[in-house]
């Protein structure tokens, strides 16, 4: 039996790296009493799989988790009380918001997965400013960069990667935070993941980041690339078209 659940994280845990949420959930799944299920050899492990790595720094109110249980000890799992029986082990600023059985035959994340919407504030900047780097990116054909990547300068093309970017306006700020502009993006994962601070650093002139914020993460039809799902419901109609 393969679960898939979705989680929120936000505030000071924003700072916890991929690899200590996988940490924790492993915590968490044991607390709780999921009868998870292990690989078999020398040094067995919970069979959990991560969708896309989210920045340490940014937040989310959509990062993804499957994980496999023992179906000879599923008996009086209520998937229902799942969310709330995880959120209440895990630590403050993360919840798990919610989960569904998923066919076994479903695509990974990793492979699922070719789109995210991203919120993101820019500071030191004025709305007009922001507009015309916008205005500027989407109506460029190219969006080149160049960078070190291991070892040797790669050059890429950013622009496919930005499926969309609009300007929200200004954002009411602390007095100590300064100016803040929001940009809403989607940007693809396919065939590599375009990042938040690579679009930003692209732009003329560059923005800073000041708060980002993962909406949706968004699977593609495979027979219609126009409609899309997010992977929890697209696990949970495959699971239906299978039965």
């Amino acid at each position: 039996m393969r679960i898939r659940i979705r989680f929120s994280k936000h505030g000071k845990v924003r700072f916890t790296s991929h690899r200590d949420v996988a940490r924790i959930f492993q915590r968490v799944l044991r607390r709780a009493g999921l009868p998870v299920a292990y690989s078999q050899g020398f040094s067995p492990r919970p069979k959990i799989a991560f969708g896309l790595a989210l920045s340490t720094g940014h937040e989310s109110e959509a990062e993804y988790l499957d994980i496999d249980l023992d179906p000879e000890r599923t008996d009086g799992l209520e998937m229902g009380d799942l969310p709330a029986r995880l959120s209440n082990e895990l630590p403050e600023g993360m919840a798990v918001t919610a989960a569904v059985v998923i066919d076994r035959r479903t695509a990974s994340l990793q492979q699922a997965v070719t789109s995210c919407t991203w919120q993101i504030d820019v500071v030191d900047t004025d709305a007009n400013t922001v507009a015309g780097a916008v205005a500027r990116a989407l109506a460029a054909e190219t969006l080149v960069v160049t960078r070190e990547r291991k070892g040797r300068e790669v050059t890429d093309d950013l622009r496919p990667g930005v499926l969309s970017l609009d300007v929200e306006g200004p954002v009411e700020a602390e007095e100590d935070e300064g100016s803040r502009v929001r940009l809403v993006a989607e940007l693809a994962t396919k065939p590599r993941a375009l990042r938040v601070s690579e679009l930003l650093g692209a732009l003329d002139p560059p923005l800073i980041e000041h708060r980002v914020l993962r909406l949706h993460q968004w699977t593609t039809n495979e027979t219609d690339a126009r409609q899309r799902s997010n992977p929890l419901n697209a696990a949970a109609s495959a699971l239906v078209g299978a039965t």
